[in-house]
Parts: structure tokens; C-alpha cells; sequence
């Protein structure tokens, strides 16, 4: 950041995809990630519109701490098919229920993002349609035995082994799909008071 008026980005994410995916925009950032944050949602909330809500109920845990130059970026994202949302698997079961659910047929992969600082709170939600081949037994098997998905959507990575020899067909951004539409954050934060985009530091 150039001056003392910049915002300091901060991304409420362990998640190694979301910092290479928010790094590749070219803006500095810090990551901080606040313990114990719920990610339950309501029972008869849409399923297009829980990753936004869960999102935005990340952000609501940061806002007492802020500083004035902060600007915290939280995000969720979800797998929908049929109107079932599919989070994280509990474990080797669930992940391989989840993939037999996705095998065969298109699902929605649904990333919420919530941009807040303390003058003011953004939302968004970006949908990518996802369809896999019909998967088998012996390659569901392999990718959760040599990949163990347990911290991902839908129990599937798409940078992964099981994206290479399942995904026939992508509509929309396929790094949404890898956690965050970071061509939609782009165009909300770099018109932002404050922000710094990459361009202006160069020679």
C-alpha cells in the first residue's frame, strides 16, 4: 500500500486455495481467521442463498474488531444439487455419498462472499454450473483415499485428480468452483477508496 489512506485487506480464510486464488489479483492482504464462527444457516433458507448468509454471518464476527483501514474479505462456498446442499463431509462416508450424488449428472457450486469494513458491508453470491462423467467405484475410492476432500464442498476438488478425469463441462468461473469468484471481488474492490490495485505500483 502506497499511504497511510489505504485499507488494509484482511481475508478471513485458511483455506490455501483462497489465498493463492485473492494473491493472484495482485493486492496485498493478511490473512486472520477468528476461532469458533458458526456456519449453520436456517432450515427453509434457499439453497442458492445459504453460501451468501453464511458468509455474511463470517463478516458479522469481525466487525467489532475493525479498524478503520481494515476491509475483511469472508467467503462460503457450497454445492447444490437437486436443492441439497452439500458442505464439507464428515468423513469417508459422507465424502463418498456426496460424490456419488455429483456422478453423472450437473450440480451448482455456490460461493458467498462478504466485503466489510466500517463504513460499510457488501454481499455477493457466484454460481458455476459443474457436470462430471459418470464416476466409479474403484475412482471415487482413489480420490478420497489418496486426496481426503474433507475440507472441501461437495468432497471434491476440481484442481484435483477427480477434476481431471471427471469434469466434461464448466459454465462460468472455474476459480469460483476452487473457492472464490476473484474476478467479481476484482471489480468490486478496485474502484473502492483505498484500495491499491497492482497497476498503480507499477514502473
Amino acid at each position: 500500500m502506497v499511504n497511510g489512506d489505504m485499507k488494509k485487506i484482511i481475508l478471513a480464510s485458511n483455506s490455501p486455495r483462497r489465498k493463492e486464488l485473492l494473491a493472484g489479483l495482485g493486492v496485498e492482504f493478511e490473512v486472520k481467521v477468528l476461532p469458533g464462527i458458526e456456519e449453520s444457516y436456517p432450515n427453509n433458507l434457499p439453497a442458492e442463498d445459504v453460501a451468501k448468509y453464511i458468509a455474511c454471518e463470517k463478516a458479522n464476527a469481525y466487525k467489532q474488531g475493525l479498524q478503520e483501514d481494515e476491509l475483511v474479505i469472508t467467503a462460503d462456498t457450497v454445492v447444490v444439487v437437486d436443492q441439497q446442499v452439500l458442505g464439507k463431509p464428515r468423513d469417508v462416508i459422507d465424502a463418498r455419498r456426496m460424490l456419488h450424488l455429483i456422478s453423472g449428472r450437473s450440480h451448482q457450486v455456490v460461493t458467498g462472499v462478504c466485503l466489510t469494513t466500517k463504513q460499510f458491508q457488501r454481499s455477493f453470491s457466484v454460481t458455476t454450473e459443474v457436470t462430471f462423467k459418470d464416476l466409479s467405484e474403484q475412482e471415487i475410492t482413489y480420490y478420497i483415499m489418496n486426496y481426503k476432500p474433507f475440507d472441501k464442498a461437495g468432497a471434491y476438488g476440481i484442481q484435483e485428480w477427480i477434476g481431471y478425469v471427471g469434469v466434461t463441462a464448466l459454465k462460468g468461473s472455474y476459480f469460483n468452483v476452487m473457492g472464490l469468484p476473484v474476478q467479481r471481488i476484482w471489480e468490486e474492490i478496485k474502484n473502492e477508496d483505498g484500495i491499491n490495485p497492482c497497476w498503480e505500483n507499477a514502473e
